[in-house]
């Protein structure tokens, strides 16, 4: 079990009033344009919030995962774009974290801590979103360099990150074994960017193709062996799926209260319609679920930690949860604030359209539901 420290709580109070004064008067105004907050970025960099990602002899603050997480979760309930710059960001980093020697730590995670520099998680490609034995991209060693082609799409931060953690295939009969993982920086020859998504939700944050034409990428760049990639993407989304359950928690919290408010000033029949049962009942089944999927995200960040084979399916229950909660929530939420939910001058759609990406991102919840069976069923 978990029982939060006081510097935990600090951090906590402090972030979400960052969130309140300095990320909330902006959230309309990203998910409308369309386009990256360079600000929202800078405000996490100035204010150390990318260090929380890192160890201490890497540059970082040393926090934990439900440090990362409770920073995720206050930024969400005001901008899922900003909580994403801050998510994408522990995604993007731990291939490297996980699988990397010191030659590549030393030089690649500083800079991430520090705000310097952005990463992106490239896995998914067309013909292989669920399916990661699939993927098409291939690379070939020559001499001392691989020469990857292929390419990637839907990543979060394609275009945006300086450093990508990109796998591909060195064997192609092997399946999954055959996969290995790659630290790429942007200005490496023969790397692109393809299309830029317009998306229905999380409108502020980039999502692109990454094209690799022959891509040179140092040997040394290799990050473990050849054939470890699968096993380090496994071991990344296991870890990084609770940051995915915070976010959502932070939506439903968010959409919540927005409902609460609203429904303590919204006079009809005479009074305020919190007064109305009917309406009662829906506020105390939205903080339920917010709660019940809080605990188990907070959980799953200390279940991880400890390692151990019970992380892979509780760090699952938590995103699963999480997101369905999020998306059930954000939907009743609106429910309550009826036409005035539906408004874009008020937060509720937009919030909603931003719960549904967390129901399919670092795995759907139908996968979500095949790795927890697999974990009962041994």
């Amino acid at each position: 079990m978990y029982e939060l420290t006081e510097e935990q709580k600090m951090l906590q109070q402090t972030v979400r009033q960052i969130a309140k004064e300095k990320v909330e008067p902006r959230a309309a105004e990203i998910d409308a344009k369309g386009e990256y907050p360079w600000d929202m970025f800078e405000l996490l960099r100035d204010n150390d919030l990318f260090a929380l990602c890192f160890p201490e002899e890497l540059g970082g603050s040393g926090a934990d995962l439900l440090t990362v997480c409770l920073a995720i979760e206050e930024l969400a309930k005001v901008c899922t774009n900003t909580a994403l710059i801050l998510g994408v960001c522990d995604l993007g980093s731990t291939p490297i974290l996980l699988s990397g020697n010191d030659d590549q730590l030393k030089k690649y995670i500083p800079p991430l801590a520090a705000g310097e520099k952005q990463a992106a998680f490239g896995l998914t490609e067309p013909g292989a979103g669920s399916d990661a034995a699939a993927m098409s991209s291939k690379a070939v060693k020559k001499g001392d360099k691989y020469i990857i082609n292929g390419q990637k799409c839907f990543i979060t931060n394609g275009g945006i990150a300086d450093i990508y953690s990109i796998f591909a295939k060195t064997d192609d009969t092997a399946g999954v074994k055959g996969i290995s993982c790659f630290v790429i920086e942007k200005d490496f020859p023969g790397f692109s960017i393809g299309k830029i998504e317009h998306k229905m939700g999380i409108c502020g944050s980039q999502t692109s193709e990454l094209i690799f034409e022959d891509m040179e990428v140092p040997a040394e760049n290799l990050l473990g062996k050849e054939g470890d990639g699968f096993k380090t993407a496994m071991m990344t989304l296991d870890r990084t799926r609770p940051t995915i359950g915070a976010q959502a928690v932070g939506i439903a919290q968010g959409a919540l209260d927005h409902a609460v408010a609203y429904a303590k000033e919204r006079v009809q029949f005479g009074g305020p319609i919190a007064r109305l049962q009917g309406i009662q009942f829906m506020l105390a089944d939205m903080a339920m679920q917010v709660e019940a999927a809080r605990q188990l995200v907070y959980y799953s960040c200390v279940v991880v930690e400890k390692g151990g084979r019970d992380g892979s399916g509780i760090s699952a229950m938590a995103k699963c949860f999480a997101s369905d909660t999020a998306m059930k929530v954000t939907v009743d939420a609106l429910q309550v604030m009826a036409g005035y939910g539906y408004m874009k001058e008020y937060p509720l759609e937009r919030m909603m359209r931003d719960a549904k990406i967390t129901q399919i991102y670092e795995g759907t919840n139908q996968i979500q539901r095949v790795v927890i069976a697999r974990h009962l069923l041994g």
